[in-house]
């Protein structure tokens, strides 16, 4: 018997969003998903209802007692601002990576969940996959020499979706994930406005001063694909390892975990170590993109 019931709301009906909206609509039998419930859904177009689920303003969202959470699947460059809202209207918040696009606006947020006693939990899918878990276990024990990951996709709209190093944090979270701590040591950027082409290189060290490469390639008719050369001192992996099918999606997976906060289920050394991952990440984004920013260095 389910007793504690979250009613939801989902904000933003991008691809992100319609998949959260099925996701709550059907949840997996038993799962901490269960005790979510949506209410409606917020967007700026009209749609009247998705299914069961019912279009409301986000001023009902915001006022109505009944919404506990809200899933914030908007355009990046608008999290901060749905957040903020959420929040101080006594909300707990899912919201699609990156969080925000700058550090600081990403830690005044986090503070704020904490000293209100809300969730406030980030979306990253991309540690969900089966490929990324085979990887990780592929990548544990093993010494770092050397490594690269290569990302390409086609264009993003960056007055939407942010500098690639936010837009990408998928990336860097990978990295990080796999490897530790990273500092960056140099970073560049190259865009041809007229081939609306863009390529992000960064250059980073692990703890044991060990360099990796992170290269974020975006253009028109570019297959999304990553690509990875890490090399350890056994050997090099040149390509992913087999992975299985997942029998659960990615959303539903990152929902079952949101719940499972909601229903204080995750140990607090995980929360911790998640947080200081985020925002980490989120700090590394804001140096890379402090790197790319600056003026050419002339050397007389």
């Amino acid at each position: 018997k389910i007793s504690k019931m979250f009613g939801t709301v989902v904000v933003g009906v991008g691809i992100a969003g319609l998949a959260r909206i099925r996701d709550l609509m059907n949840p997996m039998p038993s799962s901490p998903s269960e005790h979510l419930k949506l209410l409606g859904f917020v967007s700026r177009r009209s749609f009247g209802n998705i299914n069961e689920a019912k279009q409301i303003s986000l001023e009902d969202a915001l006022r109505n007692k009944d919404i506990h959470a809200a899933f914030i699947s908007t355009e990046n460059r608008s999290h901060e601002e749905t957040i903020r809202m959420f929040l101080e209207a006594g909300k707990h918040v899912l919201v699609e990576y990156p969080m925000a696009l700058s550090a600081k606006a990403s830690r005044e947020l986090w503070e704020m969940a904490e000293q209100k006693g809300k969730v406030l939990h980030v979306e990253h899918i991309e540690l969900l996959t089966e490929e990324y878990k085979q990887l990780k276990k592929e990548v544990a024990g093993k010494d770092l020499v050397k490594g690269t990951l290569h990302f390409t996709g086609s264009v993003l709209d960056e007055n939407k979706s942010g500098f690639p190093a936010f837009s990408g944090i998928a990336r860097l979270t990978w990295l990080i994930d796999l490897f530790g701590d990273l500092t960056v040591t140099s970073a560049t950027r190259e865009k041809q406005k007229d081939k609306n082409y863009s390529r992000m290189t960064v250059h980073f060290q692990t703890a044991d001063k060990k360099p990796l490469t992170w290269i974020e390639e975006r253009g028109p008719g570019m297959r999304r694909e990553k690509k990875i050369n890490f090399c350890f001192t056994s050997g090099c992996l040149e390509s992913f390892p087999e992975a299985p099918r997942s029998s659960v999606g990615l959303f539903m997976q990152d929902q079952n975990l949101f719940a499972k906060k909601l229903l204080g289920q995750v140990s607090k050394e995980e929360l911790v170590a998640e947080k200081w991952r985020i925002l980490r990440c989120l700090d590394l984004a804001e140096v890379i993109q402090q790197y790319c920013e600056e003026p050419e260095k002339i050397y007389s």
